[in-house]
């Protein structure tokens, strides 16, 4: 379960008037205007899904809008409906599928019932083209991006989200869930951020889509407050060697990630002398020694890290993404197996060598190396550093 709230701007779900468009009207020549309160089947259904949805009952709206779709598959409110609820559930293509088949049928007809209120009495070709409008883009970014941050993968949705931000500055769902992600990795700063403009925004938008069913109907810019309020306690709970341990360690990974070695090594050991039981740091002292090619150091920190504080947490950003989410004792184990590996291998392979022993003369030249090539060369598979700073799931 993620840890913040993930919210999703309101789109629109709309209802057709019972009666006759006016350009209707005028291509006829006798037109007999039913009671308002006569709504077809299909109608009430879409009207009391629309009701549910201003309700946040959006559970039952779907089901509304599924029967109406039974009823009429070629109904094209009940498809931008259904295109509406796809879109909440995080399912994009599937919403790009009803929006294009509502946009195909092509009709005239008005928008009697909304919860977006300036679209009753519009046209429904208004509403539909609504749906290319920045705002539904933006909107349709921060589903994916929570579809990522469900699946640890916060460093692709906080560069998703970065582009909903182009679009939006001042959006305060984006600035948020970029909130969310930054902390997800571990980045407490940029977090801290992000929630304190969403929260400065005084936003009154109420939050839709969350995995956390207690902030549904809640403002927004509450929520960032909260979230502020939150990551202050959990900041306050490091000591300030921890804090810049964890800071220099997502740096680490930062610099690994832009081929910058060097600096990734000089981050990860000076976090390692900051906070050398920390789980993160010991795991990540482990993969300097792998790639000097001292597997036997590597071995002692990869074990440590595996019995190490925190070691139980997921690992937040991490250069080899299959890595994200999993907790940092299996991460640990898996290169600790690797290394293992590797040096049961290099002993068999020095054991079969053949010819005499050389022998090196004190003070003399360096023989020629026919040692095979260690696990912690750079184009080992195992190159790759596993984890960053812990998060955790508040």
């Amino acid at each position: 379960m993620l840890s913040r709230p993930l919210t999703l701007i309101g789109a629109l779900v709309v209802v057709a008037a019972c009666w006759p468009s006016s350009t209707q009207a005028q291509t006829t020549l006798k037109i007999t205007i039913p009671r308002r309160s006569s709504l077809t089947l299909v109608q009430r259904l879409n009207r009391e899904g629309v009701k549910a949805i201003q309700q946040h009952a959006y559970t039952k709206a779907a089901g509304f809008f599924y029967k109406a779709y039974l009823y009429d598959p070629a109904d094209p409110f009940t498809l931008n409906n259904l295109g509406y609820i796809s879109e909440m559930q995080g399912q994009s293509d599937r919403a790009d599928k009803f929006y294009k088949l509502a946009a195909e049928q092509g009709s005239n007809a008005d928008i009697d019932l909304s919860n977006v209120k300036h679209l009753e009495g519009e046209p429904m070709q208004t509403a539909l083209a609504s749906i290319r409008d920045t705002p539904m883009r933006v909107n349709r970014i921060n589903v994916n991006a929570m579809r990522l941050l469900s699946e640890h993968r916060g460093a692709e949705a906080s560069s998703l989200l970065q582009q909903a931000l182009s679009l939006n500055p001042h959006d305060p769902f984006t600035l948020n869930n970029l909130g969310v992600a930054y902390q997800a990795m571990g980045d407490y700063g940029h977090a801290m951020q992000y929630y304190s403009a969403a929260a400065g925004s005084g936003s009154d938008d109420t939050v839709v889509v969350t995995k956390d069913p207690a902030w549904q109907g809640k403002p927004v810019s509450k929520i960032a407050e909260d979230n502020v309020k939150n990551l202050q306690r959990q900041m306050q709970g490091y000591g300030s060697a921890e804090s810049q341990s964890l800071e220099l360690s997502l740096r680490g990974v930062q610099a690994e990630n832009q081929n910058n070695w060097l600096v990734a090594r000089q981050d990860f050991m000076r976090a390692y002398s900051l906070d050398p039981n920390n789980a993160f740091s010991l795991n990540n002292r482990g993969y300097v020694a792998e790639r000097d090619g001292d597997l036997e150091s590597a071995q002692f920190f990869y074990q440590k890290a595996g019995q190490a504080q925190g070691a139980g947490l997921p690992v937040g950003l991490a250069t080899d993404q299959s890595a994200s989410g999993i907790a940092l004792s299996h991460v640990a184990t898996t290169s600790l197996g690797k290394v293992d590996g590797a040096l049961d291998t290099y002993s068999r392979q020095r054991r079969n060598q053949s010819g005499p022993v050389e022998l090196t003369p004190r003070g003399g030249g360096a023989s020629k190396n026919t040692s095979p090539s260690l696990p912690g060369s750079p184009s080992s598979p195992n190159a790759q550093p596993q984890s960053t700073a812990p998060q955790t799931n508040q």
